[in-house]
C-alpha cells in the first residue's frame, strides 16, 4: 500500500549497492547448488548486480536473497522467457543448471538432460553477453564444456580464455583430505589437481603438495581413490541416510550432516563454496588482481586433446596463462594416462552432441558410421576432432 501511494514499485528500487562491482549471472539459482551459491554471491563485495535465473521457483529466491543487506541489488528471472533478459550486459555467468546425481546415477547419466540445458544456456550467452566470463558447474563438466566450446564457435563467439569448467571442488577436497592425513590447516593446503571432473580423469599431484608433503603408497593410494570419488561418496551417504536416520540417533557430526540432508543426491553445499571461491577468483582477475592462479578445465594445449584441467592463471580476460603439468612420479604418469584414455571419450560426447543434435537422429548414424567411438585413443581422437564431418542431409 504505501509502495502504491509513492508511486513506487520494488522491481524499480535500486539501493545504493557497490556501483563500481561486477554484473553476475546464476543460472540455475533455485537449485541445491545455486541456492547457497546465490546467499554466497550476494555476500561478495565484487558483486554489483547480481541475476538470479531458473525455470521454477527463481521469485521466491530472489526474495529471500535480496534481503540480504549487502550491497549487490539482486533481480530474479523466471523461465525460458526471460532467459536472454537474465544474461544481458553480464560480466560472469555461473551455470549449476540441470538435474543433480542421484544415488545409483553416473555423471555419464546425467548427460542426455544436462548436455540440452547447457546448450539452450549458451546459445543466449552468445547473443546476450558474449564477452561474459563462463564458469560452467552443470555436470558432466568434461563433456559440457566441449558441448559450450561447439555452441560458441557455431554462433561465431568463442573465445577460450572465457570458458571455464569448475573443477574447485576436486582441489578443495584433495586439499582436506590431505590435510586430514598431515595433520594441517586446509587452508594452508595446495593440492593441484588436473585431468578432469570425473572419476579416474580427476588426477591429484600428490608429489606437488605445498608444503611439501611426504606420503606412504598406502597413503597416496587412499587420498587418489577418495579424491576421485568425493562425489560418489556425498550421493552414497545421502542414500544410506534414507535407510538409517529415520530409526538411529548419530552422535558425530558426520552422523547429522546425513540425517539433516537424507536422500538429497550429490554434494551441493561443498559445490556451492568450491564454485564461489572460483568465482571469487574470477572477479578478482577481472578487477586486474596479480598472480591469480587456480586450477579449471579448459581448451587446452598441455596434452593432445583440446580440454584438460590444469593450473591456469586468470587476469581481465579470462584465462591468460595455462602452466605445463610439471615433474610427475611414476604413480602420476600412470594415472595421466587412464585419465587421457576416459576424457578423451568424453570430450568426444560432449563434441559428438551438438553435431548430432543438428544432423538429426539418421544423421547421427551417419556420424557414428565416419569412425567417432569410444574406442579412439586420445591422439586419433585429436586428429579427427579438427574435422567437421560434413553429412549429407537426405530428404525424409
Amino acid at each position: 500500500m504505501v509502495e502504491e501511494d509513492l508511486g513506487l514499485e520494488r522491481v524499480n528500487c535500486r539501493a545504493k549497492g557497490a556501483s563500481s562491482g561486477f554484473k553476475v549471472a546464476i543460472l540455475g539459482a533455485a537449485g541445491g547448488i545455486g541456492q547457497p551459491l546465490a546467499m554466497l554471491m550476494k555476500m561478495n563485495p565484487l558483486v554489483s548486480l547480481l541475476h538470479l535465473y531458473d525455470v521454477v521457483n527463481a521469485p521466491g529466491v530472489t526474495a529471500d536473497i535480496s534481503h540480504m543487506d549487502t550491497s549487490a541489488v539482486v533481480r530474479g528471472f523466471l523461465g525460458q522467457q526471460q532467459l536472454e533478459d537474465a544474461l544481458i550486459g553480464m560480466d560472469l555467468v555461473i551455470i549449476p543448471a540441470g538435474v543433480p546425481r542421484k544415488p545409483g546415477m553416473t555423471r555419464d547419466d546425467l548427460f542426455n538432460i544436462n548436455a540440452g540445458i547447457v546448450k539452450t544456456i549458451c546459445e543466449a550467452i552468445a547473443k546476450c553477453c558474449p564477452k561474459a566470463i563462463v564458469n560452467i558447474i552443470s555436470n558432466p563438466v568434461n563433456s559440457t564444456v566441449p558441448i559450450a566450446a561447439e555452441v560458441f564457435k557455431k554462433a561465431g563467439v568463442f573465445d577460450p580464455k572465457r570458458v571455464l569448467g569448475v573443477t574447485m571442488l576436486d582441489v578443495v577436497r584433495a586439499n582436506t583430505f590431505v590435510a586430514e592425513i598431515m595433520g594441517l590447516d586446509p587452508r594452508e593446503v595446495d593440492v593441484p589437481v588436473v585431468g578432469g571432473h570425473a572419476g579416474v580423469t580427476i588426477l591429484p599431484l600428490l608429489s606437488q603438495v605445498k608444503p611439501s608433503c611426504s606420503f606412504t603408497q598406502k597413503e597416496i593410494d587412499y587420498l587418489t581413490d577418495r579424491i576421485q570419488n568425493g562425489g560418489t561418496e556425498v550421493v552414497e551417504c545421502h542414500s544410506i541416510a534414507m535407510v538409517l536416520c529415520s530409526s538411529i540417533m548419530f552422535e558425530s557430526a558426520f552422523g547429522c550432516i546425513l540425517q539433516a540432508k537424507a536422500g538429497a543426491g550429490s554434494a551441493t553445499l561443498s559445490m556451492a563454496y568450491a564454485a564461489v571461491k572460483f568465482a571469487d577468483a574470477c572477479l578478482r582477475a577481472l578487477r586486474g588482481d596479480a598472480a591469480v592462479v587456480h586450477c579449471a578445465y579448459v581448451a587446452s594445449e598441455v596434452t593432445e586433446l583440446p580440454f584438460f584441467a590444469s593450473k591456469v592463471r586468470l587476469g581481465r580476460n579470462g584465462v591468460e596463462e595455462i602452466y605445463p603439468l610439471g615433474p610427475l612420479n611414476e604413480y602420476e604418469r600412470a594415472g595421466l594416462e587412464k585419465a587421457k584414455k576416459e576424457l578423451a571419450g568424453s570430450i568426444q560426447k560432449g563434441v559428438s552432441f551438438l553435431r548430432v543434435t543438428e544432423f538429426g537422429s539418421y544423421n547421427k548414424m551417419r556420424f557414428l558410421e565416419q569412425g567417432f567411438d569410444a574406442e579412439l585413443s586420445p591422439a586419433q581422437f585429436m586428429a579427427r576432432s579438427k574435422t567437421w564431418i560434413k553429412c549429407r542431409i537426405d530428404p525424409v
